[in-house]
């Protein structure tokens, strides 16, 4: 069960990427990242009062550091897929993701079966390959330093981490208030970035209107990668969540009619490959 809520959560993140980077031709990235977030942090509050859950000072503490954990990722994210480096930046952040709840799930005492363990070793290089493109030029034409878009990709992949490390802390009957106040903080977070880089974060354009579906699709995914973590071990959990490049991918290319390059087909393949190893562990 833990596996097909993480398998979800990777599905409704990967689509709310898709619809992002939509949005985001039509608007700043930043306007459309912080829409996403109020728009996630609303819908999530007001179903909150309708939902029991008795979350403690520690849940919400968890919740914050979640949420800076979220806002930082997605920030660097979007300033490193701004400067044309999108083939650096995507599958470091994503390998990134994976790494830091892996870390902790094994420090926190987690052992995985054998299955498993190749499940999450294919993961790795799966994740890296479906994020890969062959665009290596900033949007002038010339080539854009590599060091920039490999820390930006390291800073949003230990974000995300820690944001998925943070989250699978919140205990069972806290209810969906963590979840609200995670998605809260990371827009702050995000606006806070916005303002130390001088870039533009205000949703002016009508474009930046669709970060709502996404920002809906975001706080569902991370709904159910906390009920995945209640089923399953973080490791697993943080692994099947982190495929979501995955789905953008194969939307980009059903939608859109991007081309899926050999690389990518082979992380796909991959990506099947550690569902159907985890799965069976």
């Amino acid at each position: 069960m833990g596996a097909l809520l993480a398998l979800g959560a990777a599905l409704a993140y990967g689509l709310g990427d898709f619809v992002g980077g939509f949005a985001s031709q039509r608007s700043t990235a930043w306007a459309v990242a912080l829409t996403a977030q109020v728009a996630g942090a609303t819908a999530v509050l007001a179903l909150a009062t309708v939902v029991d859950g008795s979350p403690t000072g520690a849940d919400l503490g968890w919740a914050v550091l979640g949420g800076i954990g979220n806002g930082l990722g997605t920030a660097f994210l979007y300033r490193g897929l701004s400067s044309g480096r999108m083939g650096v930046v995507a599958p470091v952040s994503g390998v990134g993701a994976t790494l830091v709840p892996v870390v902790v799930g094994l420090l926190a005492g987690e052992r995985p079966g054998l299955l498993v363990w190749l499940g999450l070793v294919a993961a790795l290089p799966a994740i890296w390959l479906v994020s890969r493109t062959p665009a290596d030029v900033a949007v002038d034409g010339r080539p854009a330093p590599r060091s920039s878009g490999l820390l930006d990709g390291v800073l949003a992949g230990l974000g995300f981490g820690a944001m998925f490390a943070a989250l699978a802390e919140v205990r069972e009957g806290a209810g969906l208030l963590p979840l609200a106040v995670n998605q809260g903080v990371a827009g702050l977070a995000i606006v806070a970035v916005a303002l130390v880089v001088r870039a533009s974060w205000v949703p002016r354009e009508r474009g930046a209107a669709l970060g709502v579906v996404s920002g809906l699709l975001g706080a569902t995914a991370t709904g159910l990668f906390l009920l995945a973590t209640r089923e399953d071990l973080l490791a697993v959990a943080a692994v099947l969540t982190s495929l979501y490049p995955a789905v953008t991918v194969l939307l980009a290319a059903l939608v859109l009619r991007e081309t899926v390059h050999r690389g990518q087909a082979l992380g796909l393949a991959l990506c099947a490959a550690a569902v159907v190893l985890v799965a069976g562990g």
